[in-house]
């Protein structure tokens, strides 16, 4: 008899983990994801469209803990639960339907990083790796005993997107290493040491705002976690909303020490910053259009924007 799931899956993730399930034989009876937001830049593969060209029954209910919602996943008597990806909490009510237990892909390598958006917060944090994790599905957000995770490198100038495309590769090796050994009972999970890691809330585009008293390398690690497809890092200056929209860094001396400006040199924009060390800006945009040196002019005092009054 075939291993059956009921599968909550959203995002590449939750498309790598449905057709890693289905080489492992599983049978998934259904499918539970999101509709698409409108407002949402949706780069990322579908969910529903993979479970459609497989024949799975899809919903997409506002809140999978709807009393009717339960009622009709229990029904389907499936032995598991596995979540990819998902950004819903699923309430006791649902954790106590599967007999052979609930697991969730989690996007960093717990107890680090719990909660939401962890690629970017890793990111944001300037680590130098993060990675998957499956573990089980407790009551309690990313809580549940480990049962296996794989790494992914995060260079110094690895924007938030880039790392999402290794953690996609990573967590394809991930379920087909362990999978096999879940489904045969044969692997043991481990409890997790909460306070060994920390937990994160969402992220909206207002926190992408740069606080400019902060180290070239701060605001480098904010402009790469937050750059496209995400919304981006910005400031205000003269009822004027700049973003930049990609940097890069090495850790080279400022062009104009003491002074916290943006500037154009050698073919590209760059900030120095408060620490006297400059980053490169990739993509500087106002008003929704990518600005060259003529456009930045127009800007710009003696060639230079400065983001901080008085500086």
């Amino acid at each position: 008899m075939k291993p059956s799931a009921v599968v909550f899956a959203y995002h590449n993730i939750g498309v790598t983990g449905i057709e890693c399930l289905l080489q492992a034989g599983v049978e998934i009876k259904l499918v539970v994801t999101h509709q698409d937001d409108p407002a949402e830049n949706i780069w990322f593969g579908s969910v529903a469209e993979l479970a459609n060209r497989h024949h799975i029954p899809v919903i997409t209910p506002e809140n999978p803990n709807q009393a009717d919602v339960i009622e009709h996943i229990a029904g389907l008597k499936p032995q598991w639960f596995f979540s990819f990806y998902y950004r819903h909490m699923l309430s006791p009510g649902l954790l106590t339907i599967p007999p052979r237990g609930a697991y969730n892909l989690h996007g960093s390598l717990l107890p680090k990083y719990r909660g939401r958006a962890p690629v970017n917060w890793a990111v944001l944090h300037g680590e130098s790796t993060t990675g998957v994790s499956l573990h089980q599905m407790v009551e309690k957000p990313d809580a549940g005993s480990l049962i296996d995770q794989e790494a992914v490198a995060i260079l110094p100038n690895d924007s938030a997107h880039d790392v999402f495309l290794k953690l996609t590769p990573a967590a394809k090796t991930l379920l087909d290493r362990c999978l096999p050994l879940l489904l045969d009972g044969k692997i043991e999970a481990k409890p997790l040491d909460l306070a060994q890691g920390s937990y994160f809330g969402g992220r909206k585009p207002e926190h992408g705002r740069i606080d400019w008293q902060q180290s070239a390398w701060t605001i480098h690690n904010l402009v790469r976690a937050v750059a496209p497809p995400y919304p981006g890092a910005f400031f205000d200056s003269n009822g004027k909303r700049i973003f930049l929209l990609g940097s890069h860094y090495t850790g080279e001396a400022a062009m104009n020490q003491g002074k916290v400006c943006i500037y154009w040199a050698d073919g590209h924009f760059y900030a120095d910053c408060m620490d006297n060390k400059r980053f490169r800006i990739e993509q500087l945009t106002c008003d929704g259009i990518s600005l060259d040196q003529a456009a930045f002019k127009s800007l710009s005092n003696d060639d230079r924007l400065f983001p901080i009054v008085n500086n």
